[in-house]
Formats: structure tokens, sequence, C-alpha cells
């Protein structure tokens, strides 16, 4: 056994915990199937959220740990639940009115309102794929439209014919009275209308795998139950999809964790094994409230990708899953200089450790070196005191900090000083807000401007962080108040980077306008 299967089999890595879940599915014998399936599900109501994106980064996680502590080979699909109706129209769509008008159709049958696609549905598939893609996930993408339509799924579906009444004990016992008289695990398409149609069933016949019922004026119809003309319910459908497929590891929010049961037992009725769960913690915005596809809160995959690296995402994604986390724009920085963090951390490390941090997952074992030789906070804060407009203000600070550095040979930190232009005039500028110093503040902060007058030695971080620390250990206890006052009347934020290493990159001078402009009340 290799040295990195033996530490990956040992790993606490929660990827690699769950990869061994996987594994322990076919101690006895390998899949029949010929591959162990990892699945994700998407639901395209609305436009993709980062929380999809989230789900299908975390399943690659756990595909690549168990890729290393098995032969086994994998696949990942990717199954857009695109034959739903369209329950309500997403606020955040153009074209409001025509939607309208295709309310309960499937999504795949409903006109796109953006009119580049083919339907609405195909074209939030597209988004996400394109999404997908960009990123270099390796998946199988599956349509259920197409899967209802095509026969793969015809199988299960007479299966659920057959066993109707073992489906709908399972599922009789979570709904409410009102509910039960009605519910049905199979919803017929329309002939005529192209609705789906949430009616009781007067027959299911299992020998001619067909579904009798009123529509909603009266009239009886007698539709098969393949072929796309009858979808199931959406909890029949994710067990019954597991079944059909053979999937062996899925996860999905805690808002489905009560369901779990029920998909089980419906996979289990129609003969197959349920899959290996993972269930993770919803995404909240900055209020706190569920990340919502339709609403449009929290922030897009497309918005994250306009102030930060894929990477920087992922990172975000890799951290507690099963740990509640808001998902908002001050979250981005943050992730950021970790994600660099872990990168600059990596090589350093023994192969457990390795194993254990962020960036083996994220690159799959092959980790980039990190070229952000200045953190994105403070590429944000010189943004700020600069009033930088484009990136070649901030290369002009970067270039007397750090002469050997260039576009070229620091890729990194060329597209985060892109990124923290773009950051600082969205999110920064129109809420920046410098206070006054108190008296106190304000004799230590003459104290600072004197002590960097009188300074000649090195410009480097360490050294004028000792500067700074001195005139503040005089003064203040604790400390933290000390930069909290820097931070505060000098950048116009709550806390920021080390301040040494601040003054090395904006320059001493220039730090002592800074502070000559506070004095003068100038930045209030």
């Amino acid at each position: 056994m290799s040295e990195l299967r033996e530490a990956a089999l040992a790993s606490k890595a929660w990827p690699f915990e769950e990869a061994r879940r996987v594994l322990k599915r076919y101690e006895k014998a390998p899949p029949e199937k010929g591959y162990v399936l990892f699945e994700t599900g998407y639901g395209p109501s609305g436009l993709p959220h980062i929380g999809t994106f989230g789900e299908v980064a975390r399943t690659t996680m756990i595909r690549h740990a168990f890729e290393r502590i098995s032969d086994i080979p994998t696949k990942l699909i990717c199954f857009s639940d695109d034959m739903d109706g369209m329950r309500k129209v997403p606020g955040n769509v153009p074209n409001q009115e025509m939607l309208r008008e295709h309310l309960q159709k499937p999504l795949t049958s409903v006109p796109d309102p953006f009119g580049t696609h083919e339907s609405f549905g195909h074209h939030n598939n597209a988004m996400l794929r394109r999404f997908l893609d960009t990123f270099g996930f390796e998946y199988e993408f599956i349509s259920a439209t197409e899967f209802y339509k095509s026969g793969r799924f015809d199988e299960i579906l007479l299966r659920a014919a057959e066993r109707y009444d073992d489906i709908m004990k399972i599922m009789l016992k979570s709904l409410r009275e009102e509910r039960r008289q009605t519910y049905s695990i199979f919803l017929p398409i329309h002939p005529e209308t192209g609705r789906v149609l949430y009616v009781p069933m007067k027959e299911v016949n299992a020998r001619k795998g067909t579904v009798t019922f009123d529509d909603e004026e009266g009239r009886e119809w007698t539709l098969p139950v393949t072929g796309g003309h009858v979808k199931l319910q959406w909890k029949p459908d994710f067990g019954a999809r597991w079944a059909a497929l053979g999937v062996d590891f899925e996860m999905y929010g805690k808002d489905h964790s009560t369901n779990t049961p029920i998909y089980d037992g419906i996979c289990r009725v129609l003969g197959a094994r349920p899959p290996e769960h993972f269930v993770y913690e919803l995404f909240l915005d900055e209020n706190g409230q569920k990340i919502s596809k339709s609403s449009g809160n929290g922030v897009s995959i497309d918005e994250w990708l306009t102030y930060a690296s894929s990477e920087s995402l992922a990172y975000f994604m890799f951290q507690k899953p099963k740990t509640a986390k808001r998902l908002y724009f001050d979250v981005i920085p943050k992730a950021v200089d970790e994600y660099h963090q872990q990168l600059r951390a990596f090589p350093k490390q023994d192969l457990k450790a390795q194993l254990a941090n962020p960036v083996w997952h994220i690159h799959n074992g092959d980790v980039p070196e990190s070229t952000l030789i200045v953190p994105f906070a403070m590429l944000l804060n010189l943004a700020s005191v600069s009033g930088a407009e484009d990136k070649e203000t901030l290369w002009g600070f970067v270039r007397r900090y750090a002469p050997e550095a260039s576009p070229e040979t620091h890729p990194d930190l060329d597209k985060a000083t892109e990124y923290a232009v773009r950051y600082y005039n969205d999110f920064v500028k129109p809420h920046r807000v410098c206070r006054a110093p108190t008296d106190k503040e304000r004799e230590a902060l003459q104290a600072l401007r004197e002590a960097l007058a009188a300074y000649d030695g090195p410009v480097e971080d360490e050294a004028l962080q000792s500067v700074v620390y001195a005139v503040g250990r005089e003064r203040f206890d604790p400390m933290r108040d000390w930069f909290k006052a820097l931070y505060e009347v000098l950048l116009g934020a709550s806390q920021g980077p080390r301040f040494g290493g601040f003054i090395a990159l904006y320059g001493v001078q220039e730090t002592i306008a800074l502070i000559d402009k506070a004095l003068a009340g100038e930045l209030v």
C-alpha cells in the first residue's frame, strides 16, 4: 500500500471520512455496475446560486478522496429536476407577465424569459453547466425531462406502479390529513395544457402500466406512466432516481434531512440499496436568512467571481460544511487571504497535515504555489487610502515594496489588485467613514508621526510594526484599542492588516501625510 493511500485511509479530513463510508459499501465485492456513483441534484426553478456550486464542489472533493483510497472507477452525475412544474415566478428574472401564463408547466416547457434558450429550464441548466465547466468539474449532466422521455426511467416507473401501495404507505405517514385525501406519487402531464397536475388517481394499473384520473374540469384521462407522460412527486422522485441510477452517495441541505427516511424507504421498496448521505448546513445571508435562489439574496456565483477567484470560493465551501455559515460580500476578503495562507503552509507540512489542508482537496493534491505576496485585506486598505480607480495605482505601491514582483511573475497578486479595486469601489468606498481621534488617540498619533519622521531603519513589516507597537504600548491597555483606533481613524475600518506591513507597502512618508490629514480633520 502506498504511503499516500495509507495516510488517506487514516485522515480525519471530512472528505476522506465520507469516502471511507462509501468504500465500506463494497468491502465484500465491487459494484455490479462497474463504478461508484456520486450524484448531486439541482432544482432549476431559478438562476443557479452559490449553494448549488457548493454541493458539486464538496461532492467532487469526496469523489477525489475516494479515488485515493480505492481503485474502483467513479462517476459524478449532476441531475437537473427540470421536469418540475414552475410553481411561482422567480423575482429576479425578466418577462414576469409572460412567465405567469406558463405556471405549473414543466420548466423545460416554459419559454425562456431571457430569449436565449429553448426553455427556462434549458436556460438555467446552461447557467449551471457553464459555471461547472469553467471550474473544471468532471461530471455527466442528466436532465430529468430527457431521463423521463427517453425511457431510461421506464423500468423504475413501472416498478413504482407495481409497488404503488407500498410507496403510498411511506408517503401518507408524512402528510397532513387533508393532503392524504388527494395525494398520489404520480403527477400526470396534461395532454392538452401541458401542465403538471396535482390530482388524485382513480386507478393505477400495474399490469398495463397506466394511471387514470380526472383533470380539473372533470374529464377522465388514462396515461402510461412511462415515456414522460407522468412524473413522480419530488420526494418519491428522489428515492426512485437513486434506485434507477444505482447512486452510492448524495449530499443535500439540512432542509431535506427529515425526508431521508422517506427517500431511503422508497429506494428500498423499488429494490435498491439507498446511497450514503451527507447533510450539510444551509447558507445564510448577512441577516441570517436562508439563501433562496428564487429571491436572489446572498451572493451569486458570478458575483463572487467578480471580486475573487473560484479557488477562494472552493475554500469557503470546504470549511465546516456541517456548520451554518453566513455567505455575503464581507466574507470574500477573509476567504481569499485564508486560502493563500494555506497554500503557503502546504509545502512545509508533513503528509498527514497536507491531507487535512483544504488546498489539497481544492486542487486534488496538485497544489500550486501562492504568488500573493500582499494580503488581499492589505490591498483593500491600500485601495482605500490611495483612492485607487485601477490596479496600476496599487502596482505602483507594490513595486516599491517588492521590486522583483510583476504581473507576469506574480499572477495571483495581479488578479488580486484588480479584484481589490473592484471590491473597494463597490463595497468599501460607499460606506467608508473615518472618525475623529479622541484626545488620547490624537496624542498617540502625533507620537507615531514623530517616530516615523525620525525613522531611518529598513522599510520592512516587522521593523515598522515595532515602531507602531512601541508608541501604543506606552499608552494603551489592551493594545487592540490602539490598533482599532488606527484602523478607524486612518482607514475607515474596524479592523485591518498588521499596521507595520501597511506602512511598508504604502510608504513611510505617505503614512505621515495620512496621519497629518487625520489630525487636521480632513479624513472625517
